[in-house]
């Protein structure tokens, strides 16, 4: 959360020409509601499964950049989609930026605790060496703008 993954997936796909999308507002468009309202009546793990089915489908596509909510690579077949199906780019963000990023989002019910610090910490030691696993590549994103951090990757990626 807070990573800036829509922000630069969104400047990746413009450089690129490709369709963005973002698996969280494509499982809104799919159910017709929002995330926290899944989340308050199927709890999580039916919004993961949801999630789930929606990666199923995305990773078959071509030209695209996919932009995934956080707690994604929880799931095994979600890290095998993504790894075998795409180039994975883990925007490593440390838990300072990710409270400065998502300080004033009401839409993000992982966080609407009164400790939104040690949950981000909590997330990131739990998901990061997921991250590591599934990514091709691992952009730090603390120094940079997004419109850098998506020219770095289309470098480093070979495609500008």
């Amino acid at each position: 959360m807070g990573a800036g993954k829509t922000t630069i997936g969104r400047q990746i796909a413009e450089l690129l020409r490709w369709d963005f999308i973002d698996s969280d507002h494509e499982i809104e468009a799919r159910t017709g509601a929002n995330i926290p309202w899944i989340f308050d009546i199927e709890g999580e793990t039916g919004f993961r499964q949801r999630e789930s089915m929606v990666i199923e489908a995305l990773t078959q596509r071509q030209h695209i950049v996919l932009a995934t909510g956080g707690g994604a690579i929880m799931r095994a077949e979600n890290r095998a989609a993504l790894h075998a199906r795409g180039t994975v780019i883990y925007l490593e963000t440390p838990v300072e930026r990710q409270l400065e990023r998502t300080a004033r989002d009401q839409n993000r019910p992982l966080l609407q605790t009164p400790d939104p610090r040690a949950k981000l910490t909590a997330l990131l030691i739990e998901r990061d060496p997921l991250y590591r696993e599934v990514a091709h590549y691992i952009m730090p994103t603390e120094r940079s703008s997004a419109r850098d951090v998506a020219f770095h990757i289309l470098q480093v990626l070979g495609l500008r």
